[in-house]
């Protein structure tokens, strides 16, 4: 008797969910439910021999070592206070302006989102910075907090990115394309929560009293203390879009140029060094475990049939593109309210990827939905990582009061899903005027 069915996919699927739920690691989790999946199908040594392959396959990817450089590089130019002086340099041009200060919050994020490439890195550094700041100002606690949680996830769409990294590794799409393909999407989201800003002095000007101006002369000061940082950004990013250089090599560019920075800025000390490696080699083990049993559990999907029985139903029901995708939007959203967002895409992609592509999608267009879905799963209440992060920060603050102030932002971006539902374009202009 034969368990390559989809039945035993939907069932492993299943047990997944169930791992994740009781606090198992995710790599641990997905990696065990696909070997013993594969097991179970195709029996132990072929699964084995078949695990075995996955793995030396997956190290020895060239583009895999795209993640740890970046880290790297990130972690440089945190050690080099580059979080705090955007935040500065922001404060400086706009503070002044009604909700200034969350304003040069959310420039900050995306600023330090660009180097970081992590969504809970960015709103645990830009939080210790600017939610104090803030509040010191006299801004309202939801503001302040709701800024910080919702720019982090900025971290995650505006180049490089960790999450499209991983993505374009499990769903074996150019890493440089998706890179392109998010710039766009990153701007705008930024503008929407700027929106958001906007609205809500308008709606509630006592929670963002004004500041005094800052004079042209410290302007120009805080500017100059980030140029250098905005140069190595420019240089890295526009490196991978017109091609100067492959994301690995331009990961690499980064990772030096942060040490010269560091080294220029007189804080390069053998004790940093050694730190920002170690920190590097340990989240950069935790990642590779995560991608190797994302592999495996991808690997048991696929022999089981469960990934082409759910396109064959969706696409029968001819229910029509759109519809298709906002029901894996609504899908997507309900499972990122209770999972961690990397568990989210881990677990989705293998099944949700060859929807897309036989409903004629691209897949570098759902590599963005999918990590903007994942983003609003960092955010969403009860259980968005960022909303405890940023908690952590400011332990006097109600969970309540971070909720409250994450709401307005989060229904921006469910209309920035929705506009990248409607409009691929949004994702897809850019790799195609580059390509």
């Amino acid at each position: 008797m034969s368990f390559a069915t989809p039945e035993t996919g939907l069932v492993g699927v299943f047990a997944l969910l169930l791992l994740l739920l009781s606090g198992m690691p995710i790599g641990v989790a997905l990696g065990l439910v696909g070997g013993v999946g594969l097991v179970i199908t195709l029996g132990f040594e072929p699964a084995l021999i078949k695990s075995g392959v996955v793995f030396f396959e997956t190290i020895t990817k060239y583009e895999l070592g795209t993640l740890p450089l970046f880290l790297l590089m990130a972690q440089f130019c945190f050690q080099a206070n580059a979080s705090r002086d955007f935040f500065d340099a922001a404060t400086r041009f706009v503070g002044h302006r009604k909700g200034g200060l969350a304003y040069a919050s959310l420039s900050g994020c995306a600023s330090f989102g660009a180097i970081n490439g992590s969504s809970l890195a960015t709103a645990a550094t830009m939080g210790m910075v600017a939610v104090p700041e803030m509040r010191r100002r006299g801004y309202d606690d939801r503001i302040a907090t709701g800024s910080v949680v919702a720019g982090g996830t900025l971290g995650q769409m505006i180049p490089p990115s960790g999450a499209l990294i991983v993505f374009g590794i499990i769903a074996e799409q150019s890493i440089g394309t998706l890179f392109q393909a998010a710039v766009i999407p990153g701007i705008t989201q930024l503008l929407f929560y700027f929106a958001t800003i906007f609205v809500l002095t308008r709606l509630r000007p006592e929670w963002t009293p004004s500041i005094e101006r800052a004079p042209w002369k410290e302007r120009l000061k805080s500017l100059r203390k980030i140029i250098d940082f905005l140069v190595l950004i420019f240089v890295v990013i526009m490196g991978i879009m017109i091609g100067w250089f492959t994301p690995t090599e331009a990961a690499s560019v980064g990772a030096f140029g942060a040490l010269v920075l560091k080294a220029i800025r007189s804080q390069l000390t053998f004790k940093s060094v050694a730190e920002a490696v170690e920190k590097t080699l340990l989240t950069s083990g935790l990642i590779y475990l995560v991608i190797i049993g994302a592999l495996v559990f991808s690997v048991f999907i696929s022999v089981t049939g469960l990934a082409d029985a759910v396109a064959d139903l969706i696409i029968g029901a001819n229910a029509g593109v759109i519809v298709t995708v906002i029901l894996m939007a609504v899908l997507l959203l309900l499972l990122g309210s209770v999972l961690d967002g990397l568990a989210l895409m881990l677990l989705t992609t293998p099944i949700l990827l060859p929807v897309t592509t036989q409903l004629g999608l691209s897949p570098i267009w759902f590599g963005i939905f999918i990590v903007r879905a994942m983003e609003i799963g960092f955010v969403h209440p009860p259980l968005g990582l960022n909303l405890y992060v940023v908690k952590g920060i400011v332990p006097d603050i109600p969970i309540e009061r971070v909720f409250a102030g994450v709401i307005p932002f989060l229904i921006a971006d469910f209309l920035h899903l929705a506009v990248l539902i409607a409009f691929p374009a949004l994702a897809l202009y850019l790799p195609e005027l580059l390509g």
